[in-house]
């Protein structure tokens, strides 16, 4: 087998195990089983596909995905080959653990290991790309620690790394 052949070959099989990864997201939230989802649910599913999209780079790939008229579903047939590209690109890649850590401790200028929820709500709410109500109550939900209503950030970031394997 000549080099190019396996390029191919291996090509090949990348692009059949994405296309089964994305049929598998897709099925979760096509209730109707009729090929489309709402439109509503593609950030959850390109999220779950292990990419970390923006809410401007989100907004970006609807607009390629959408019908010419939206008619507020996505089809199959539409999402497949924009999220295939998407994969193969390796676009939208989450950021990586160590930076994480480095923007916890920036915000945590005691150094103590953790922010109260009043410090990570204040962050994230007053500072930059605010977080709206709902982003800002799912991640607390999967942040603060029940036993003492802290976020130890570095437990946090370890359930927020994508495993790549």
């Amino acid at each position: 087998m000549t080099i190019r052949q396996n390029i191919l070959r291996t090509s090949k099989v990348k692009v059949a195990e994405f296309h089964k990864r994305i049929k598998e997201a897709f099925e979760v939230f096509d209730h109707e089983s009729n090929n489309t989802v709402d439109v509503r649910e593609i950030g959850t599913i390109v999220r779950s596909l292990g990419c970390c999209p923006s809410e401007g780079e989100l907004h970006d790939l609807l607009a390629e995905v959408e019908e010419e008229e939206p008619t507020g579903y996505i089809r199959y047939e539409k999402f497949l080959p924009v999220m295939t590209k998407v994969l193969l690109e390796g676009r939208y890649r989450p950021i990586p653990d160590d930076v994480l850590l480095q923007a916890f401790e920036t915000l945590d200028s005691a150094k103590r290991g953790f922010l109260t929820k009043e410090e990570l709500i204040k962050y994230m709410t007053e500072e930059g790309e605010p977080f709206s109500q709902e982003e800002m109550e799912e991640m607390l939900s999967a942040a603060v620690d029940p036993e003492s209503n802290l976020i130890h950030y570095k437990d946090y970031i370890t359930t927020m790394v994508i495993d790549e394997n």
